[in-house]
């Protein structure tokens, strides 16, 4: 899991250093745990780790467009141990997009390095609950396909 940041995180009105930080750091969080459980790193017992990141009534929408509900994700979730042995995602351009009492809405670009390395554009929301990693529980995922802007390999891989 990487996190290429090559540019300071930029703030919009109303978002603090301090929220911006713990967005990117759950974003990233939460996607060392995907890639360990993708490429079967992680023990099975990190399938709660996920599961418990997110709210009883999380949504997924996939970047073809099906929305799959929090009970359906986590069956294809749980079927997917290990079946990408080589994945590496990288986590890029984080950006709270817009923060309220209750939610905070983020965007970041994810790149999957492996057996199908393709990118995508993320939105996230995040509700806030002081028990959940960072003070932040996803609440709902949208996410579409990017192209790629160079050949796909692995951050730090010259060749």
């Amino acid at each position: 899991m990487t996190i290429n940041t090559p540019h300071p995180t930029p703030l919009r009105k109303g978002v603090s250093p301090v929220e911006a930080t713990a967005c990117q750091a759950e974003i990233v969080r939460h996607h060392e745990t995907i890639e360990g459980w993708l490429n079967g790193r992680a023990p099975r017992s990190d399938l709660d780790v996920f599961a418990s990141a997110h709210s009883s009534d999380f949504a997924y929408t996939s970047p073809d467009g099906r929305t799959l509900p929090m009970p359906d994700l986590m069956a294809m979730i749980e079927s997917a141990h290990g079946a990408a042995p080589s994945l590496v995602i990288e986590i890029r351009d984080v950006e709270v997009v817009a923060s309220a009492d209750t939610v905070v809405v983020a965007t970041y670009e994810e790149r999957h390095y492996g057996p199908d390395p393709r990118n995508r554009r993320a939105t996230v929301v995040f509700v806030r609950d002081a028990d959940a990693p960072h003070g932040l529980r996803w609440r709902h995922l949208h996410e579409t396909w990017i192209q790629h802007d160079t050949a796909p390999r692995p951050p730090g891989q010259t060749s």
